[in-house]
């Protein structure tokens, strides 16, 4: 099979059946030679663990150095102290029960999350249609 001139190039720089520690691996592939397209990188990792226990369960989170470029808006339903503890963490939208017609009769949706104090999930509640079928017709 005929490979092309970056291939040949990157070829180069990997020793066959060596295993790359992680830093060593991703230094290298910064010195491949860059493609006009946007490239990934696939990692597999032998952890040892047996998925059957429960108590060796794999679960995490990445955070990004960048972020994932969307910056969510975020509703809150809270009264009093914890409405303004909610304005003070940054949420985009803060209100109780008049935030309901406003929603049921004017179908705003201009918020991407809700978040809720427990007293308030009766009138949260009282929106699950309206907010079910805002998630059908919610674009991927």
């Amino acid at each position: 099979m005929k490979r092309g001139k970056r291939y040949l190039e990157a070829e180069k720089l990997i020793e066959k059946g060596k295993l790359y520690e992680a830093k060593e691996a991703l230094e290298i592939i910064e010195k491949f030679p860059k493609t006009k397209f946007d490239e990934t990188v696939e990692l597999h990792v032998k952890l040892g663990v047996d998925s059957k226990h429960a108590d060796q369960q794999v679960r995490g989170t990445v955070v990004l150095p960048n972020g994932t470029g969307k910056t969510l808006r975020v509703l809150v339903f809270a009264k009093g102290p914890k409405a303004d503890e909610a304005k003070a963490a940054g949420a985009d939208f803060v209100g109780a029960e008049e935030l309901i017609p406003k929603i049921e009769k004017e179908n705003w949706f201009e918020y991407d999350v809700i978040v809720a104090t427990p007293d308030m999930m009766g009138v949260v509640g009282r929106l699950g249609k309206v907010l079910r079928t805002k998630r059908i017709n919610a674009k991927p």
